[in-house]
């Protein structure tokens, strides 16, 4: 049976050293003509819940998301040499994205928090957009649940790839958000500990698997492999 590989972005395929928050700073200002006293709270969280807990706390009506999908658009467009230049692509990363894109037995994409076009700018920077199928992954236009995107990537990847609706999936995050979303879904979880949250943190929201990074390719695919044969 194929298995659908769905990553996370940030702190996981990549570090973007400031550049998000900053990105939701802009779009804030943007919106409510004012700066933000506080950076955005992210970790795990999808674009739509971040700039409505922005608002929330501000004390301030949460605009339209259209405008709010548009405003950070317009914020992280062309952010891929600040990305370069302050982030980088985390150790191993590239080497599984291309080991795992080899392969017939999985469909490999994402599932973030950032709307697609910043997701794009992201993985663009360091050229890791090439090693994915983005075309059906899921983002944070559409949930502001995490959870609720995993049925949004299965149902457009079984669409497009004519899977059957039971095709198991594997998530790659490093919150225990990303944990909660796998539990909640039924799905597999690939904790990694490159973010905030500590391997010991990842298992208490309930991973099983957690590494300290994606450096071992050959044990993250034997593992992956594992669960597409069942």
């Amino acid at each position: 049976m194929p298995l659908i590989v769905l990553w996370d972005i940030d702190h996981t395929l990549i570090e973007n050293s400031g550049v998000s928050k900053e990105i939701y700073a802009a779009a804030f200002t943007a919106l409510a003509g004012q700066l933000s006293r506080e950076p955005a709270v992210t970790e795990g969280r999808t674009d739509r819940l971040i700039m409505a807990e922005m608002f929330r706390r501000h004390g301030l009506s949460v605009p339209p998301w259209e405008q709010v999908a548009r405003a950070l658009e317009e914020a992280g467009a062309g952010r891929e040499d600040d990305l370069r230049r302050r982030g980088r692509a985390l150790p191993g990363t590239r080497e599984v994205l291309k080991a795992l894109a080899g392969v017939n037995w999985a469909v490999s994409s994402v599932l973030t928090g950032n709307i697609a076009a910043n997701a794009l700018v992201k993985l663009r920077a360091f050229d890791l957009n090439i090693l994915l199928d983005l075309t059906v992954g899921a983002y944070g236009a559409d949930s502001e649940d995490r959870a609720g995107l995993v049925a949004v990537a299965r149902q457009r990847i079984g669409a497009a790839y004519g899977l059957a609706s039971d095709t198991p999936v594997v998530l790659v995050g490093d919150t225990p958000r990303d944990v909660e979303a796998a539990l909640a879904t039924g799905s597999k979880v690939v904790a990694v500990a490159t973010g905030v949250n500590g391997a010991q943190e990842l298992r208490e929201a309930g991973a099983e698997v957690v590494l300290p990074d994606l450096c071992d390719t050959a044990g993250l695919i034997s593992q992956l492999r594992s669960w597409a044969t069942g």
